[in-house]
């Protein structure tokens, strides 16, 4: 295991207990040298949130890479990466192998997929891997584009669209990118009950069939003689009146 600063594995080693047989899923997002890995440009950073059924296990893989290369200035601007910094982490061959057990044959997650399996599988290819499977990942901006025709589908504009704080969102960043989207997944597909509590409903803070509770009065119903009197008048108006009959 590689150990470095600012350079983790989080919470990967502890096994699923018995939830294999669940529904997993890998969040996934890069940060990148460029827009193109045809021109050269290499992977910057690689973040991954688990899911199981949906929902975020506590289980991550994060990691800087260095990309063996300049960092162009747009690209810094984006993602506030330097190269001085990058060259303290390893390059991408000595991550794959802890990336790809982290991954397993989950299906994978991403915000504009085709942009990020494409850096993924330029890196697996330059260092001997099986590339990643053209269906291995859903793209989620596909997802909201086709949920919300014609409006915003930025990671940013989903997260004001869902009420997801992304406060911390300074700058791109991959694991930051990647919880964020774990919240956006969820409420792409539906959303969940309030706190995550599979609790009896409640009504002004008290619980719903827990216990007896004591009737309401009945309501009055008869009428006022004023409002007789105001019917009598009006019914007179009329030519044969259905209340005569």
């Amino acid at each position: 295991m590689w150990v470095k600063e600012r350079y983790r594995f989080a919470r990967m080693a502890a096994p699923l207990d018995g939830r294999e047989r669940m529904i997993r899923e890998i969040v996934l997002d890069t940060e990148t040298t460029g827009l193109d890995p045809n021109d050269g440009h290499r992977l910057v950073e690689l973040g991954c949130v688990e899911l199981v059924n949906h929902l975020r296990t506590g289980r991550d893989f994060h990691s800087y890479i260095n990309p063996e290369r300049d960092m162009p200035e747009d690209a810094r601007r984006v993602h506030g990466l330097g190269g001085d910094f990058l060259k303290g982490f390893p390059v991408f061959t000595e991550v794959v192998d802890a990336f790809l057990e982290f991954i397993g044959d989950a299906p994978l997650l991403i915000h504009n997929a085709k942009f990020d399996v494409a850096f993924l599988n330029a890196e697996l290819a330059r260092c001997g891997r099986p590339v990643l499977a053209p269906n291995r990942a859903t793209c989620t901006l596909i997802m909201a584009q086709k949920r919300f025709p014609g409006a915003p589908a930025s990671l940013d504009a989903l997260c004001r669209r869902f009420g997801v704080d992304n406060s911390v969102r300074t700058k791109h960043g991959a694991i930051v990118d990647s919880e964020l989207l774990a919240e956006v997944y969820l409420h792409l597909l539906g959303g969940r009950q309030v706190g995550l509590e599979l609790a009896v409903p409640t009504r002004r803070g008290l619980l719903v069939g827990t216990g007896p509770v004591a009737p309401r009065p009945p309501r009055p119903h008869t009428p006022s003689e004023a409002e007789l009197a105001a019917h009598a008048a009006f019914v007179a108006k009329l030519e044969d009146p259905v209340w005569l009959h």
